[in-house]
């Protein structure tokens, strides 16, 4: 897939929301960035961070390699560390934000974001986007199980 952003991209990951998981191992994480990486493609210098709890700090890190990691444990816990990240000067300092998760809870950072003039990229698995995130934003990006990259494409045991 050609590379659409004219600058740099952040993309914020929500781990959990993609691999299916409150707990990833690190196969399941590797798979899930993979599988993004096919629908939006992160460039040099871009910003990838990755957001989950502390509960699988390290199959997470283990699974995805070099990141900016945002741990913060509870209900939303991975959302709202990722949310924090988008508090600081994000527009200002990026020409396209991809949010990586389905969960509606993005819904208004990224309608601002757009109002801000900065581009928003949402990609979600099938069926698991929320109605506000996906009206919230013109570009939509979903993962299908039939796109979908495997463990055992990896050369990885599941």
């Amino acid at each position: 897939m050609p590379r659409e952003f004219r600058d740099r991209a952040l993309h914020l990951v929500d781990i959990e929301n993609l691999t299916g998981t409150g707990l990833p191992d690190s196969v399941a994480v590797q798979v899930a960035r993979r599988n993004l990486q096919r629908a939006v493609p992160v460039a040099d210098g871009d910003l990838v961070v990755v957001g989950s709890s502390h509960a699988a700090a390290l199959a997470i890190a283990d699974g995805w390699g070099a990141a900016r990691y945002v741990w913060r444990s509870g209900r939303d816990g991975a959302d709202l560390a990722l949310l924090g990240v988008l508090e600081e000067d994000v527009a200002e300092r990026f020409d396209h934000v991809v949010i990586a998760s389905g969960d509606g809870i993005f819904a208004d950072a990224a309608a601002g974001l757009g109002r801000r003039g900065c581009d928003v990229t949402v990609v979600a698995r099938e069926g698991g986007i929320s109605w506000r995130l996906w009206t919230a934003v013109h570009d939509v990006r979903l993962l299908r199980p039939h796109d979908a990259v495997t463990a055992s494409e990896l050369g990885t045991a599941a």
